[in-house]
C-alpha cells in the first residue's frame, strides 16, 4: 500500500474509490477485449460491407441514447448502471444461443449483427463507467486519480486478448461471449460498493446533496445542451475528428490484414496480439508518464499527445503504406490515446453538472463517436472510389489532424477556466451556461 501512495497522489479516504474505480475499469475492458477480436476478424472478412455496418451502428447508436438518457433522468445512478451492465450480459447469451445453433447460411447476418453490437456495445460500456467516474471525482482529484484508474483498464485490455489468443484455436466464439459476460457482471456488482462520501468539504456541490436521486430531466437535454454550449459542442467535435481519423486507419489496417492472412484464425490472432501489444505499452505508460505528465505539463499537453503523434504517423503511412508500419502507428496511436489523450479528456468533464455528465457526456461518447466512424466510412469509400491511392489518403489526413490539435488547445484552455470558477464557488462553472459564455 504504501507502493500505491508513493506511486499516486491518493489521499486515505480517497484509497476505497479509487481501488474500486480501478477494478471496474479492469472487468469492463478485459470483457472488451475478449470479444474485440471476434468484432475485427468480422470487419476484415466482410471489408466490402463495412460502410453499411457502420451505417446500422450509427442508427442504433441514436436509438441506444434516447432509451440510455430516458433510464437516466428516471433512475439513481446506482440502479440504471448495473441496468445497463446487465443489458449488455443478457444480448450476449442471445449471441452465443445465436452463434452456436443458426444454420450455416444465416451465419453472415449473425456476424453482422455482432459486430454493429459490439461497436455500440464498447461505447456505452466505457461511456458508462466515465460517467460515473467524472460524477463521483472531483476535478482535482480526477487530475491525480485518472492515471492511476486507468491503468486498471489497460490491465483488462492485456489480459482480455490474452484470453482470446490462448483460446480462439479451442474453443467456440460463443465462450469466449460469455466470459465477456461474466467480467461484466462484476461491473454491475462494484457500483454498489462505491462510498457515498469521500470528497473534501472545500469542494462538495450543491448537487453532492441529491447524488443518488433520479437527474430527472428529459431524454433530449443531452443534445440541447450541446447545441447551447461551446464547451460542450467543442468536445463533441473533438471525439469526432478523433473518430474520423482512428476509422481511416481501422479501414486501412482492415485492407491491409486481409492482404496480409488468409486464415481467419490467423487474422483473429494478430488483431489479439496487436491488442496485447496495445495494452502493455499503455500500461507501461500509464503507470510511469501519465500522471507526471498531468501533474507538470497539465491537462492541454496530455490531450495533445496524441493528435501531435498522429501528423507523423499519418505522414509514415503516406511514405511506406505496409501492414509493418500500419501496426506500429496503431500500437503507438492507441496506446497514447489511452494512456494520455483518454484521463486527459475525462478530466475535461469533470468541471459540468451531474445531468451533463451522463446525458451530453453519453451523447458524444456514443453518437459523436459513430458519427466520426461515419463520416470517416463515407469519407474513406468516395476517397477510394474517385481512385485515390492508400499514400494520398493518409497524407489527406494531416490538415484534419491539425485542425484538431487545435481544438484540442482550446478546450484545454476554457477547462482550465472553467475550473478556476468551480475552485472559487463561482456557480457559472457548472452546466452549459457557464461554457458557453
Amino acid at each position: 500500500m504504501n507502493l500505491i501512495r508513493h506511486t499516486v497522489d491518493v489521499r486515505p479516504n480517497e484509497l476505497r474509490a479509487m481501488w474500486l474505480g480501478f477494478v471496474f475499469f479492469f472487468v469492463v475492458l478485459a470483457g472488451y477485449y475478449v470479444i474485440r477480436p471476434v468484432r475485427d476478424n468480422i470487419g476484415a472478412t466482410y471489408f466490402e460491407n463495412l460502410w453499411w455496418m457502420f451505417t446500422v451502428v450509427l442508427i442504433v447508436m441514436i436509438v441506444a441514447n434516447v432509451l440510455f438518457s430516458a433510464i437516466v433522468s428516471r433512475l439513481s445512478r446506482r440502479r440504471f448502471i448495473p441496468i445497463a451492465y446487465r443489458f449488455f450480459i443478457l444480448n450476449l447469451i442471445i449471441f452465443f444461443v445465436l452463434m452456436q445453433y443458426m444454420p450455416p447460411g444465416k451465419q453472415p447476418w449473425v456476424d453482422g449483427c455482432f459486430f454493429v453490437w459490439v461497436s455500440v456495445f464498447n461505447l456505452f460500456a466505457t461511456a458508462v463507467f466515465w460517467g460515473f467516474m467524472t460524477d463521483i471525482f472531483t476535478n482535482e482529484q480526477g487530475k491525480r486519480l485518472f492515471g492511476f484508474i486507468a491503468v486498471g483498464g489497460s490491465l483488462g485490455g492485456v489480459l482480455g486478448p490474452i484470453i482470446t489468443t490462448s483460446l480462439v484455436h479451442y474453443v467456440s466464439t460463443g465462450v469466449l461471449l460469455l466470459i465477456c459476460a461474466g467480467m461484466l457482471e462484476i461491473a454491475a456488482q462494484s457500483v454498489r460498493f462505491f462510498p457515498a462520501e469521500f470528497r473534501p468539504d472545500n469542494s462538495k456541490s450543491p448537487e453532492d446533496a441529491t447524488a443518488e436521486k433520479p437527474i430527472g430531466g428529459k431524454f433530449w437535454d443531452g443534445v440541447t445542451h450541446i447545441c447551447k454550449s461551446p464547451y460542450l459542442f467543442g468536445l463533441f467535435l473533438f471525439i469526432l475528428l478523433y473518430t474520423l481519423t482512428s476509422t481511416w486507419t481501422y479501414f486501412q489496417q482492415s485492407e491491409l490484414s486481409r492482404a496480409g492472412f488468409v486464415d481467419k484464425a490467423s487474422r483473429t490472432a494478430f488483431f489479439a496480439k496487436l491488442d496485447l501489444s496495445v495494452n502493455t505499452l499503455t500500461l507501461f505508460l500509464q503507470i510511469f508518464l501519465t500522471g507526471r505528465l498531468m501533474k507538470f505539463l497539465g491537462v492541454t499537453v496530455t490531450l495533445l499527445f496524441m493528435p501531435v503523434l498522429s501528423l507523423f504517423g499519418f505522414a509514415a503511412m503516406g511514405f511506406a503504406p505496409v501492414l509493418s508500419v500500419l501496426a506500429a502507428f496503431q500500437i503507438a496511436r492507441r496506446a497514447s490515446t489511452f494512456a494520455f489523450m483518454r484521463p486527459a479528456r475525462e478530466v475535461l468533464f469533470t468541471v459540468l453538472r451531474r445531468e451533463d455528465k451522463y446525458k451530453a457526456k453519453s451523447f458524444i461518447d456514443t453518437f459523436g463517436y459513430r458519427c466520426g466512424d461515419q463520416f470517416g466510412a463515407w469519407s474513406y469509400s468516395g476517397m477510394q472510389a474517385v481512385g485515390l491511392s492508400f499514400s494520398t489518403i493518409s497524407y489527406i489526413a494531416l490538415p484534419v489532424v491539425a485542425g484538431w490539435c487545435a481544438l484540442g488547445v482550446w478546450l484545454g484552455r476554457k477547462q482550465r477556466v472553467l475550473a478556476e470558477k468551480q475552485v472559487t464557488g463561482d456557480p457559472s462553472s457548472e452546466g452549459y451556461g457557464a461554457a458557453g459564455k
